[in-house]
């Protein structure tokens, strides 16, 4: 059953001009990336913010694995420890660079007086479970150990990202409370992808038709796990929904469209979080597809602004 008669009108423009990828495959796959390096290098092509330094860095990567590239966005100039937004950037656990959100991570580092980090983990099919949620383990424990050298404050460590990021984002969560990380402020979910039996378990018939599908969920769980998705034994490490005991979670911001494929799982992961009595802000905007903050214009993709911009505000005053 077709969900276009739902969509925001402001985005049935945005929808219509939205570049057509082919289905996922593994010979489509390279095809895909490449475009996505394109989508990367108009980011760079953007005129330098002034104020903004960026810079890069390879960090020591998991036991026997190669460093861990990170993008860094800071204040050039800053009096005082600053709080850092730890980011990890989406594709379906397949693709993606953090140039692909640099307008996204000055704009933080700007507002907020922030250092941003952002995180280049290796990607699935090449590099399943667990390697990229390692990678980003291993930058988290990098930022956290250099806090003085990065001038932060790690009192205010927040940890974001969109879609598979956000679903990382998750799982970082997990591992860093597991494995007695620093203490993190909050995470910030954006229609992350938490739950690998998504493609299977979840019935609903107005999701999924936009943008990312469930035979794109479908390959992208299958490539990160190794095997197809929903099966018995998958860890909260790999898909965080799988996780029984939210206790002791940090605080969470959670964001999704209402004809996202994400919907069910984000709705049934806050409300996990909430009966665990961790302090959960959720929003649910009607007529959105996933990943429709890009159509910046709409009304809908500043309301979502505002909304994330406020909690993030609230946690660096607060923390």
């Amino acid at each position: 059953m077709s969900s276009r008669y739902l969509l925001d009108r402001e985005l049935v423009a945005g929808l219509e001009a939205l570049p057509v990828f082919p289905e996922f495959t593994a010979e489509t796959l390279p095809q895909i990336r490449a475009l996505m390096q394109e989508f990367a290098k108009l980011q760079l092509e953007l005129p330098p913010v002034d104020g903004i330094a960026i810079s890069e860095e390879r960090v020591p990567g998991p036991a026997g694995a190669p460093p861990v590239r990170v993008a860094i966005y800071r204040p050039a100039k800053a009096d005082g420890l600053l709080p850092v937004f730890f980011h990890i950037h989406g594709g379906g656990l397949i693709l993606g660079t953090p140039e692909l959100r640099q307008a996204a991570s000055i704009e933080i580092a700007k507002t907020y007086r922030a250092v941003v980090i952002s995180v280049d983990y290796r990607l699935a099919p090449e590099t399943p479970f667990p390697g990229p949620i390692e990678d980003c383990f291993a930058a988290f424990q990098w930022v956290t150990a250099n806090a003085k050298a990065l001038g932060i404050d790690t009192k205010r460590i927040v940890i974001g990202g969109e879609s598979a990021g956000g679903g990382l984002t998750a799982a970082l969560a997990i591992f860093a409370r597991d494995r007695g990380a620093a203490p993190i402020a909050c995470q910030m979910l954006v229609y992350p992808m938490l739950d690998d039996r998504s493609c299977t378990a979840y019935e609903h018939p107005y999701v999924g038709e936009f943008v990312w599908t469930r035979a794109s969920n479908d390959y992208g769980w299958r490539s990160y796990l190794g095997r197809a998705p929903g099966g018995k034994d998958v860890s909260p490490y790999a898909a965080a929904a799988r996780l029984e005991d939210f206790r002791g979670l940090p605080p969470a911001f959670i964001a999704t469209g209402a004809l996202d494929l994400f919907l069910e799982e984000d709705l049934d992961y806050a409300r996990r979080l909430i009966r665990a009595g961790v302090p959960t802000e959720l929003h649910v905007y009607p007529g959105a597809f996933h990943a429709f903050d890009i159509i910046v214009d709409s009304q809908v993709a500043q309301a979502f602004g505002r909304d994330y911009g406020n909690a993030l505000a609230k946690v660096f005053a607060r923390s």
